[in-house]
């Protein structure tokens, strides 16, 4: 048999891995099940006018009721469905969650590619980045919404300001890891313009490690707008959220504990599918665990 007669057998690239679910809940089980945990919370709560009753109507002569067919967790102090206020109150935690961390991987992965690359504007970048790490995230949001007034758009933003400082470190000490590797060189020297170099071989490297602090902003972001509803300026206390029914509820703990456990629960849940789902993806992407396996 000739060499140009010989079979060729396909080579496997990896690249759809990720749509083989068997093969990546064996491989990948954090994946699986921090995916499918928030996936599920992002469906419930986009579908509640579905399934969910009103969350604002209060009925005084139900108030604090145990679960029964009409209100699944009871209801709280004002006689509102406890139920139905949780479901729409994900809502107020993955909006706030999802956008501050798209926000802070976005600006930071921007800042630290540019602060990483050029050596001029390091200095003044980072100093900018070192005074903003020193502003606590709830200081900032009370300041904030003490001048603009309770609103979501206020909470996302001193969040996603707060955090975008540990995003462009985290960038630039891997911009400034990999622009040294030999391969970069080689590229430069032969030829290569900067954006080329940028995406095909600097961005790449910064996926994974970027994937796991966006998570943990997520994470980070959800529990402080939790602790701002919890003290009254986060969002406005007719909105459902999970930190505002906890707080309205703390005087009733013993005579309905649901009014708590509900949110509190869920709160707990939707962070640890973040932090699962984070780390899987940085297992998944990450060459050099699969050059190990």
């Amino acid at each position: 048999m000739t060499l140009l007669s010989a079979p060729v057998e396909p080579v496997s690239t990896g690249r759809l891995q990720i749509f083989d679910l068997p093969r990546l809940a064996r491989r990948h089980p954090l994946v699986v099940i921090g995916g499918g945990l928030l996936t599920l919370m992002i469906v419930l709560a986009l579908a509640a006018p579905l399934y969910a009753g009103d969350p604002v109507d209060m009925d005084p002569f139900k108030r604090l009721q145990p679960p029964s067919a009409a209100m699944w967790f009871g209801s709280d102090n004002l006689g509102r469905d406890v139920f139905a206020r949780t479901v729409f109150g994900a809502r107020i935690s993955l909006l706030v969650g999802l956008t501050s961390a798209t926000g802070a991987a976005l600006g930071g992965l921007l800042i630290g590619v540019i602060a990483g690359y050029n050596r001029g504007v390091d200095n003044i970048i980072m100093r900018v980045m070192d005074g903003l790490m020193s502003i606590p995230t709830i200081l900032l949001a009370i300041a904030l919404i003490s001048l603009t007034g309770p609103g979501i758009g206020i909470l996302i933003g001193a969040i996603t300001i707060v955090q975008l400082p540990s995003v462009t470190r985290l960038v630039r000490s891997v911009v400034l890891t990999v622009r040294e590797r030999p391969y970069v060189e080689a590229a430069v020297c032969g030829g290569a313009r900067l954006p080329k170099v940028l995406w095909r071989h600097i961005l790449p490297s910064t996926i994974p490690p970027l994937m796991v602090q966006s998570a943990i902003v997520c994470a980070d972001a959800i529990l402080t707008e939790a602790g701002l509803s919890f003290l009254g300026v986060g969002v406005p206390p007719e909105t459902p959220s999970w930190g505002n029914m906890i707080a309205s509820s703390r005087l009733y703990l013993a005579s309905a504990p649901l009014t708590i456990f509900a949110p509190g629960i869920c709160l707990a849940l939707v962070v640890l599918a973040v932090n699962l789902l984070g780390d899987g993806l940085r297992d998944l992407f990450d060459p050099r665990l699969k050059r190990r396996r």
